[in-house]
């Protein structure tokens, strides 16, 4: 008999980390690295860690997230996104194994007209997407099996996101006013997690694709005032009172970090390398809220 997998997965507490110890149960043994565990701004701790579990894949699902916060904190942000993701590849390298690492659509800087494709120049607007890069980056540089996932706009049902503010400040406000100009995919953090057992089981059965940076989203494409009107729809489908809304312009809404207007990406490279694809953005939100209920 074959030993089984051990898949070491960093972060714990995490939006797509919870969706993945949910969705790769039965692929293999779970090691879930959370902050008391692993300090991801301590490289040695890293190594330890990885070298105690010898792991056969490691799945960096952890990140300095907070965009806004990243602006006054850079060097944790570059810590945590850009240090800790090359010394992962350079154990799993070591280890002889594949690393799966999450990005951002952070890295463009939303000018381009049409959806972001995997070759296209990147450029990122704040410290988040710059660290962000930096960390790509650093695990190409190592040279091992790796697959960099890009995504945007990610939600779920626990954590802070865009989904689970709006459903309460929806309920608890007469009007408000969202953001129209920003366009890209809402995509559920079970989704990421579903496209990502998919990506392990074509590699465990030797049909993997190119190793590489690719672009996974949801499906299709909407603004956050058009993601903040489908929340209230289903709201108001299951009886609740629902705010007004009024769509503006980011430059009514300033923050720290500025956001990319196009966050639109280009996920056919995935479909075509590895045979994964994703769901409507609007298929998966009701996915998501129905496991809420």
């Amino acid at each position: 008999m074959s030993t089984p997998l051990k898949i070491l997965i960093s972060g714990q507490h995490g939006q797509v980390s919870r969706e993945l110890q949910q969705r790769l149960q039965g692929l293999g043994e779970l090691i879930v690295l959370g902050r008391d565990q692993l300090d991801l701004t301590h490289p040695e701790q890293i190594r330890q860690q990885v070298r105690l579990h010898r792991p056969g894949l490691i799945i960096n699902a952890a990140a300095h997230t907070a965009v806004d916060q990243a602006e006054s904190e850079p060097d944790v942000a570059f810590a945590i996104n850009a240090t800790a993701p090359g010394i992962f590849a350079e154990e799993a390298k070591a280890l002889g194994i594949p690393l799966i690492h999450y990005s951002t659509d952070y890295v463009f800087d939303g000018s381009k007209p049409a959806p972001y494709n995997e070759d296209d120049v990147t450029h990122p607007l704040g410290v988040y997407g710059a660290s962000k890069l930096a960390g790509e980056q650093a695990i190409a540089a190592v040279g091992g099996e790796h697959l960099i996932l890009r995504t945007s706009w990610v939600y779920s049902t626990h954590g802070k996101n865009f989904l689970l503010t709006m459903q309460r400040l929806l309920q608890e406000k007469p009007q408000m006013r969202i953001v129209a100009d920003q366009i890209g995919a809402p995509t559920w953090a079970g989704t990421i997690a579903n496209s990502t057992r998919a990506l392990i089981e074509r590699w465990q059965a030797g049909q993997a694709g190119e190793w590489g940076v690719y672009h996974l989203t949801a499906q299709g494409e909407t603004s956050w005032f058009g993601f903040a009107q489908a929340i209230g729809e289903q709201l108001r489908a299951s009886g609740h009172a629902c705010a007004e809304l009024e769509a503006i312009p980011s430059s009514a809404y300033p923050t720290p970090a500025k956001r990319p207007l196009n966050s639109r990406l280009d996920c056919s490279r995935l479909q075509q390398q590895w045979h994964v694809s994703q769901p409507q953005w609007h298929d998966a939100l009701r996915e998501c809220l129905a496991g809420q209920a």
